[in-house]
């Protein structure tokens, strides 16, 4: 039940108090992905499906867990050494996305906004990482697996990865188009993933 409650403060505080606010102070909806079949509203439905595959496998194990077996589970990862560094990831990625997304105040967004400009952030977790937010939610898809090991849990870590990189890819090509040589010379400087030594 403690995952279930984590899950759902998780996404009460990284996207939907955060989406609500930003609204209330900018009346623009953060959440910009299409309704179309292009490759950027193709992997909004993607994350959709990733989110409610999540809350599902979840509620499932915190509601029914004699039941965990037919979630295919991995038991010789089940030890409480990893299920602890698995929390711990878990509370670390809170903090790194809320971090991240302070950083960048009023222009994140979930997906590519096409319609409202935003600044290019460079400064906080972006000095160190070209994209923290996604690197905190992977952090919280291996912070998961770790503590809820099945088969479930891993095939979410490879839809997010395929996804949030496809991702990556496409807003990479629109930052470029939207602040040129800035962001050429940021993503010359920042590592997309982390940088170490600056």
């Amino acid at each position: 039940m403690a995952l279930l409650i984590f899950f759902l403060i998780y996404s009460t505080l990284v996207f939907a108090f955060r989406s609500y606010l930003l609204w209330k102070n900018t009346g623009i909806n953060p959440i910009t992905f299409n309704k179309g079949d292009d490759a950027h509203g193709y992997n909004g439905k993607v994350f959709g499906f990733i989110s409610i595959l999540e809350f599902i496998v979840i509620s499932f194990y915190a509601f029914f867990p004699s039941l965990h077996k037919y979630l295919l589970p991995f038991w010789y990862l089940e030890n409480e050494y990893l299920c602890i560094l698995g929390w711990a990831l878990l509370i670390l990625s809170l903090i790194v996305v809320r971090l991240a997304q302070s950083n960048m105040k009023e222009s994140w967004r979930i997906g590519i906004d096409e319609e409202n400009k935003t600044e290019l952030v460079t400064t906080g977790f972006f000095t160190f990482s070209r994209n923290p937010i996604f690197l905190g939610i992977m952090i919280a898809n291996v912070g998961l697996f770790l503590v809820l090991s099945n088969a479930f849990t891993l095939l979410i870590i490879a839809l997010s990865t395929i996804s949030i990189n496809t991702q990556i890819r496409l807003e990479e090509a629109f930052l470029l188009q939207a602040h040129g040589a800035k962001y050429s010379k940021y993503k010359g400087e920042v590592n997309r993933w982390l940088t170490l030594f600056k």
